[in-house]
């Protein structure tokens, strides 16, 4: 019997196929190295954003939340949103908050520096959904000065010092009414969402809705279930039996966190041409000998050991009905397998990204 199966009897996922690779990235200027961000220069020490609520469509201009959004709740050692608690498991403490800035690095490394993909000729109107500690929304606003780039999410984690045209609110895109006029955004962003909606095809079906004729929307995510090109990874690796129990658990929830093979269909059912998917290589750790592969694989397997923590702890307890002290041993027992990968030269584990651009109908009648 796995560790994984004694607690709550999770199954492993199937086998996962290969993704075909439709971008070759040289190594990119400025990647950092791992854990640039994750234990040094703790957001800790940074204030943070005054949370507002986005204007409706009156007018009306917006308004500072309670107390209650931004006093956190703490749950087994981490502390979760407090808009909407319990409709989000993973935690937004200070660790975290570190893990995502470094999770942004690790991708603009993957992405050869590029922070989007899509064809944008000087945007008016951008919205970045679950932005998260707001690095992606605060260089949008210095590339496009001229762009007004509002940015959502259920957490006030967002820095004040930020470019005048960028705006943080607290808001739920789950919600029917985006409070918002419709046809409005040039471009709409989401980044690393698995796991985050309980239908993420009604999301970028609203995406369509709230996008202008001739805009895009673009999806930026991690495939969940890692696959091996050289057929060394065995199903007992505890890795990989981790995210097994995390996807069980995510199922339940009703929230998967597999949804990056679902992109592209999901985008053309909502109205979206000219789909465009690409694939990038995201080494789970530094298996390889190429220097940005190994670099990026570094930069990956911190990100990952810093996550079997923040997806497990909420997931498990509140779904697998795991004790804090079964799942701080779990954690424990995923980490050091992974962490011995570090000197192999044989294993070749990748959870890819897949990015995928959709332009909104030209001709789109507005609803």
């Amino acid at each position: 019997m796995s560790k994984c199966q004694e607690p709550g009897q999770c199954a492993l996922p199937p086998t996962a196929t290969q993704p075909q690779h439709t971008e070759d990235v040289e190594a990119p200027l400025g990647c950092k190295s791992p854990g640039a961000n994750m234990n040094a220069g703790s957001r800790r020490e940074r204030d943070t954003q005054s949370p507002e609520t986005p204007e409706s469509n009156d007018g009306s201009s917006s308004k500072s939340l309670t107390s209650s959004v931004v006093d956190f709740p703490e749950e087994n050692g981490r502390t979760y949103h407090g808009y909407r608690p319990g409709t989000y498991h993973f935690p937004n403490d200070v660790n975290e908050q570190d893990r995502l800035e470094a999770q942004f690095d690790m991708l603009k490394c993957a992405f050869s520096g590029r922070n989007f993909f899509a064809p944008l000729s000087d945007p008016r109107y951008i919205l970045d959904i679950g932005t998260g500690t707001g690095q992606w929304a605060i260089q949008m606003g210095d590339t496009f000065p001229k762009a007004e780039v509002q940015a959502t999410d259920l957490s006030p984690i967002q820095p004040v010092s930020v470019p005048e045209n960028v705006h943080f609110y607290i808001d739920d895109a789950s919600d029917d009414d985006w409070v918002l006029p419709s046809n409005h955004f040039d471009y709409i962003h989401t980044r690393v969402l698995l796991g985050c909606f309980k239908d993420f095809e009604t999301i970028i079906k609203r995406g369509f809705h709230y996008t202008k004729p001739g805009g895009y929307m673009e999806s930026q995510e991690i495939v969940f279930t890692p696959y091996c090109d050289d057929e060394s990874m065995t199903e007992t690796w505890p890795f990989l039996e981790w995210i097994g129990c995390v996807e069980k658990a995510a199922i339940e929830a009703g929230r998967s966190m597999n949804i990056a093979k679902n992109l592209k269909s999901w985008y053309e059912a909502a109205g979206f041409v000219d789909v465009q998917e690409k694939v990038f290589k995201l080494p789970v750790n530094p298996w390889s000998k190429d220097k940005h592969l190994h670099n990026l694989g570094e930069m990956s397997e911190e990100n990952w050991l810093a996550c079997l923590s923040s997806f497990s702890m909420a997931l498990f307890s509140r779904i697998l009905n795991w004790k804090q002290e079964q799942i701080e041993i779990y954690v424990v027992w995923g980490r050091k397998p992974e962490e011995n990968e570090k000197s192999s030269s044989s294993t070749s584990e990748e959870m890819p990204s897949k990015v995928d651009v959709a332009q909104g109908e030209p001709a789109k009648s507005v609803a």
